[in-house]
């Protein structure tokens, strides 16, 4: 058998976490996107440094923060006992949670430059017309905006099925609740099993060749007049 059962659910765990990610990245992405392609001043360019971070900082300095700030004695930690919800390392949800701050960038900064190139004019034509901001954002925006959407979503995407550093140090390894691909593969690498480790690798080296391909294709037609 050429994936085992640990495989198949490494697999299915990282889809989850990706798809999971992915659609918190948008929710909270594109109003961010948004305001740091309209603000000016000081404070939107020390909010733009931190949503930008991640891409210079090792993942295992992000992760060594998340896990000291969401344990036991972390800020983040003692708020969740305190409702009841235990604390968040080495579950889901933590993962959830790492991913998204890890991946952020990817999500924002085309969503930003996507905005950034509507312009004012089209927001003044709906004004003159009359509509809300809530229509002009709907309607307007972010149809202008659909190929960063669309980059930010494929990005936001690959880049979290590819994570390994901050999953593993919020996560850690735990079969079918926190283990996803990259850590797999680590695994099977750890215990000399290469022909698994080639077979999830080639995997991912395909999946991300189809992806970064898909999207310059996407890219190219968007552009064309």
């Amino acid at each position: 058998m050429l994936l085992t059962h640990d495989d198949w659910a490494a697999i299915w765990l990282t889809l989850k976490l990706a798809t999971t990610t992915t659609v918190f990245l948008l929710l909270l992405g594109t109003p961010l996107a948004w305001w740091l392609a309209r603000a000016r001043g000081w404070f939107s360019q020390v909010v733009g440094a931190l949503v930008t971070m991640p891409l210079v900082l090792p993942p295992t300095v992000l992760g060594f923060y998340m896990l000291v700030v969401m344990g036991s004695r972390g800020v983040v930690g003692q708020f969740t006992e305190h409702l009841g919800l235990g604390l968040l390392p080495f579950t889901f949800a933590g993962l959830v949670i790492a991913s998204v701050l890890y991946s952020l960038p990817f999500a924002v900064q085309p969503l930003q430059q996507a905005l950034r190139a509507i312009g004012t004019r089209p927001l003044e034509v709906a004004a003159t017309l009359r509509a809300s901001p809530f229509d002009t954002f709907f309607s307007v925006v972010l149809p202008l905006a659909k190929p960063g959407l669309i980059t930010a979503t494929v990005m936001s995407f690959a880049h979290t099925v590819g994570e390994f550093g901050v999953v593993l140090m919020i996560g850690g390894n735990i079969p079918d609740k926190t283990r996803v691909i990259s850590v797999q593969i680590y695994d099977h690498v750890e215990a000399l099993e290469y022909t698994q480790a080639h077979w999830l690798a080639g995997g991912m080296l395909a999946f991300s060749f189809l992806v970064l391909l898909a999207l310059h294709r996407l890219n190219g037609r968007e552009g064309r007049p």
